[in-house]
């Protein structure tokens, strides 16, 4: 069902005006939470009613987003695993599922984390057994894809990684040791100079057991990477805890949302204050301020105070500036034309415009904002086409509202009267994405919403729920907003970014000169098995059939470092090295090299196999690994 300027009929408390402040227009917390309870007992009951109604055509039905077998996708989409740790790449239109990059999970079909470069890349990140891919954000040139880089972050443990495009794997991961939890991800624009990993729970700094029960020393911190090399260079400290984060166009500004100013540590003192923030970070200040040594190191990185009452921020051009807005808003955005950030307020059923220019220009950054317009009920995120419209999903309405960001502008405070039209989604809409709206120059025509839950718009599958990716075309302003396809994914995603194809050039076999271990050919100078003390190194390449030894004998004890080429030059021709005994699974693709290390600890015969369907002679492709009882 899609509607223009819609009253939602579903929707019992209308938001209502804070007498106070007008700017303000809220739903009371208590009607909040009950319109809450109301969509999650009536949840399989919301949304497109219209779509199963059979004397009605279908949303999207004129709308052909299928890809003929044979025929390649326009866009690449990445998104969030979410707990899986991983990225899912998808193909769009077609939302076929194409690749799954582990990032920061172990992975034996890409022999992720099982050779000795990704195991030790893991371990040297933190050791951590799982973690939380939240917001995949590709690198930019002049505010435009460039094809080279994935940025994504770790909401579990404070991590950022690098994902390289060429390869489309994890190539570089960081710890950020004064994070607890990175929420958002984003690269400096407009040419990817800094990489900034968003920090959310506060914690004492260091948290060594110092401040335990004192919530008023805790802080968090927004921490900036070096993209190449992937090397952690500051942070900036604040009060609140910070959430999710998006450049500015021209190097200078970078926005978050922020929620609990009241430093709390329950539900009933986060949620207190009528107001919170968007904090913005004058990225080049902050530079200076790091430059001039105005900092405190800890855990080894210099931590610059933007604290509100930090001395930094008294003289004439402040590090950090914090722009009220309503209480626990979450996503924030900037427009691609730069002019813009604009933050949902989640909690309340307006959109906040700032104004960026006004930034410099104010002394009150209250003042930069020109817009505030009602949504509806649980704005969370907003994407943008190329003709000045914004997307938002409304979290508690299970909807996207497509409004006009300038009529916002002029329209009054709280004013629904930019509101274009409605869409209804299935259900509990979070992220939203549509095609290179992170750039300066969106394409205007497919938009992915990332659903929380998808009730009976599947298969059952037991009392875990697929999620549900929702693909809709936004190129026609007068058939307005069109359901495509729905597509079930594993729970739980969260942000997307989609790319078109043509701004990627991933290699189908690796240039041997991309790696860091030499390659082995088959000559049989290359391929040798070196004992050094109780150290075995042995170098083997490997094909289709067969490894470069039939048996590889060793000593119980033995530490036993194996290193493999596959010399195929045929594309899509994988082989692995497979000890299952041992807990050795590494893959290695056409011109590709791995190690891997193991402790050879139990005597015995081991059969080493390829674990990929090579070949015809797939069965036969193996060697034996010998390991003689020690004395």
């Amino acid at each position: 069902m899609t509607t223009s300027n819609p009253t939602d009929d579903r929707r019992t408390d209308e938001p209502t005006t804070d007498d106070r402040d007008p700017l303000f227009a809220r739903i009371p917390r208590r009607d909040f939470v009950k319109a809450g309870a109301a969509v999650g007992a009536m949840s399989s009951l919301a949304g497109c009613t219209g779509l199963l109604d059979t004397d009605e055509t279908p949303s999207g039905a004129d709308v052909d987003g299928s890809v003929p077998p044979g025929e390649h996708d326009d866009y690449y989409a990445f998104l969030s695993g979410g707990h899986s740790g991983d990225v899912r790449v998808y193909g769009v239109p077609s939302m076929r599922q194409l690749m799954r990059i582990p990032v920061f999970n172990i992975e034996s079909a890409r022999g992720y984390g099982f050779d000795d470069e990704t195991r030790a890349m893991l371990e040297e990140s933190g050791g951590y057994t799982w973690g939380d891919v939240h917001h995949p954000r590709p690198s930019q040139t002049d505010n435009t894809y460039d094809g080279e880089w994935l940025f994504v972050n770790d909401k579990a443990n404070g991590r950022m990684a690098r994902i390289d495009l060429e390869y489309f794997e994890t190539d570089a991961i960081v710890d950020l040791p004064n994070q607890q939890g990175t929420h958002g991800a984003c690269a400096l624009m407009p040419d990817t100079r800094l990489v900034f990993g968003v920090g959310e729970f506060r914690v004492p700094m260091p948290n060594d057991g110092r401040d335990l029960d004192d919530p008023g020393a805790y802080g968090s911190v927004l921490s900036a990477i070096d993209p190449d090399p992937f090397n952690h260079q500051w942070d900036v400290k604040v009060d609140c805890n910070l959430d999710n984060g998006d450049s500015g166009k021209d190097g200078t500004w970078f926005f978050t949302t922020s929620y609990n100013t009241e430093e709390g540590v329950t539900e009933s003192e986060m949620t207190s204050a009528d107001t919170d923030y968007v904090v913005a970070f004058n990225v080049p200040a902050i530079e200076d301020a790091v430059e001039a040594g105005e900092y405190e190191e800890v855990n080894g990185v210099p931590v610059v105070d933007g604290t509100e009452d930090s001395p930094l921020n008294r003289n004439s051009e402040p590090l950090v500036r914090y722009v009220d807005v309503p209480t626990n808003p979450h996503g924030v955005s900037v427009t691609p034309d730069g002019r813009y950030a604009i933050a949902s307020g989640k909690l309340d059923p307006t959109c906040t415009i700032i104004e960026i220019d006004r930034l410099d220009e104010v002394d009150d950054p209250n003042d930069a904002v020109v817009g505030r317009v009602n949504v509806g009920n649980g704005p969370l995120h907003t994407a943008y086409d190329d003709r000045g419209h914004a997307y938002t999903t409304l979290f508690v309405d299970s909807q996207v509202v497509k409004w006009d960001i300038e009529a916002a502008v002029e329209a009054e405070m709280g004013s629904e009267d930019p509101v274009i039209e409605k869409h209804d989604v299935h259900y509990s809409p979070g992220h939203l994405i549509a095609a290179e709206s992170y750039t300066g120059d969106p394409q205007g025509d497919w938009l992915i919403v990332l659903n929380k839950l998808s009730k009976d718009r599947f298969l059952p599958v037991g009392p875990v729920f697929p999620e549900n990716d929702q693909l809709f075309y936004i190129g026609d302003d007068e058939a307005g907003m069109q359901l495509v396809k729905d597509t079930p994914a594993y729970p739980e995603p969260h942000d997307a970014s989609i790319v078109r194809a043509d701004r990627l050039e991933p290699a189908s076999v690796y240039d041997p000169d991309d790696l860091e271990l030499e390659f082995i050919s088959a000559s049989d100078e290359d391929n040798f098995v070196e004992r050094d003390g109780d150290r075995v190194h042995v170098e083997m390449y490997n094909t289709r059939n067969h490894f470069g030894f039939s048996d590889i004998a060793v000593s119980e004890g033995d530490e036993v470092t194996i290193r493999t080429t596959n010399i195929e030059q045929e594309e899509d021709i994988l082989h692995s090295l497979a000890i299952p005994q041992y807990d050795v699974n590494v893959k290695t693709a056409p011109q590709e090299t791995r190690e891997v290390t193991f402790t050879a600890d139990k005597p015995g015969v081991y059969w080493i196999y390829c674990a990929y369907f090579c070949s015809a002679l797939h069965l036969e492709m193996r060697s034996r690994l010998l390991v003689e009882p020690a004395d």
